[in-house]
C-alpha cells in the first residue's frame, strides 16, 4: 500500500483529491502545504497531493514557490475538482438569529467568497488558518466561538457542523488543479475511476535577459510548431525586482519530436528550460464519501 500525504486535516477538498486519485492506499494528512512537500522530498511518503490552481484565485503560489525555490518534484499527475464552498456554524448557534464576529478559512477559500462577506458580514474579523479543514476543526473544538467557518460539505460531515448557508463562493465554475508529486523515481501512478480529461507537460523558462521580443521568440518555438499552450504565467526568480521565469502548460505529454525541438530552439535562444513534469490529467465531481 503506497502511502499518500495531502494537506489536511481531515475535510479539505485536497483530501478529496487524494481520495479520487488514490482510494485504496492510505492516505496521510498533514498540516501545511510545505510540510506535505517536505515529507515527499525526504520520501517518507509515495506521494504528495497538494493544490495549484484556482479558477477564481489563480496560482497557489506557496505550493508553486516551494516547488520551484525549495523541494523540486516531478509532476506525476493532476485533478480538476469541483469547489462548493459553504458557511458552517456550530450546531448548538441557531442560524436564524446568530451573528458570526469572525469567520475562519484558509485564505483561498476566503477570497473566493469575498463579495458574499462584504454583503453579509461586512464587518466581520476574517482569521486565517492553514486550510478549509483545519477551520472546520478548530469550530468543532471551540463550539462556543462566535465564529463560522468556510469550508465544504465533507467538513462538515467529519466535524459534526451545521451547514448556515450552501455555494457561497462568488463565481460559478469554481475549480481547482491539484498536483501529484514524487521524489521516487518510479513511473506515474495508475490512476482509475476519475475521468482522463487530456495530458500536459510543463515547463519553467528562464530568459537570458530582459529584450525586446524575447517572450515572442518563446511562444514562436511553440506557435509554429502547432503546440497548444492552455497556461503561461510569470512568476519571480527571487533574484531581484523585474527578475521573472514564465511557467507555461503544454497539452500534450512529452514526445520524441515536437517538445524536445521546441526545448532545443528556446536552449539555442539562451534560455534556460526545465520540465517540471509529463502527466496525465483527470477531473472528478469528488462526490463519494471518504471513509
Amino acid at each position: 500500500m503506497k502511502k499518500v500525504g495531502f494537506l489536511g486535516p481531515k475535510g479539505t477538498f485536497t483530501e478529496m483529491a487524494a481520495y479520487s486519485l488514490f482510494p485504496k492506499e492510505e492516505l496521510v494528512p498533514l498540516k501545511t502545504i510545505p510540510k506535505v512537500l517536505d515529507l515527499a522530498f525526504a520520501k517518507g511518503i509515495d506521494y504528495a497531493v497538494v493544490p495549484i490552481e484556482n479558477a477564481i484565485e489563480g496560482t497557489v503560489n506557496i505550493t508553486l514557490d516551494y516547488l520551484i525555490h525549495h523541494k523540486p518534484m516531478p509532476i506525476v499527475a493532476s485533478i480538476s475538482l469541483e469547489i462548493a464552498q459553504h458557511l458552517l456554524f456550530s450546531p448548538n448557534k441557531d442560524r436564524e438569529t446568530f451573528v458570526p464576529k469572525k469567520v475562519v478559512s484558509h485564505p483561498q477559500a476566503i477570497a473566493q467568497c469575498h463579495q458574499f462577506l462584504q454583503k453579509n458580514y461586512p464587518e466581520i474579523e476574517i482569521e486565517y488558518a492553514d486550510s478549509t479543514g483545519s477551520a472546520a476543526a478548530w469550530l468543532a473544538e471551540n463550539p462556543d466561538a462566535d465564529a463560522c467557518v468556510i469550508a465544504n460539505a465533507q467538513a462538515a460531515s467529519t466535524y459534526r457542523l451545521a451547514v448556515a448557508q450552501r455555494d457561497i463562493h462568488d463565481f460559478e465554475h469554481n475549480r481547482t488543479r491539484f498536483v501529484v508529486l514524487t521524489a521516487k523515481k518510479e513511473q506515474a501512478p495508475h490512476i482509475v475511476g476519475p475521468e482522463h480529461t487530456g495530458d500536459k507537460t510543463t515547463l519553467m523558462v528562464t530568459l537570458p535577459s530582459d529584450f525586446a521580443g524575447a517572450l515572442h521568440q518563446v511562444l514562436s518555438a511553440f506557435a509554429w510548431r502547432k503546440l497548444n499552450l492552455s497556461k503561461i504565467e510569470s512568476r519571480p526568480t527571487k533574484t531581484g525586482l523585474g527578475n521573472y521565469f514564465f511557467l507555461i502548460d503544454i497539452d500534450q505529454l512529452m514526445d520524441d519530436v515536437l517538445v524536445p525541438g521546441a526545448i532545443a530552439e528556446l536552449t539555442a535562444l539562451g534560455c534556460k528550460v526545465e520540465v517540471l513534469g509529463s502527466y496525465a490529467t483527470y477531473s472528478s465531481k469528488a462526490t463519494a464519501s471518504i471513509n
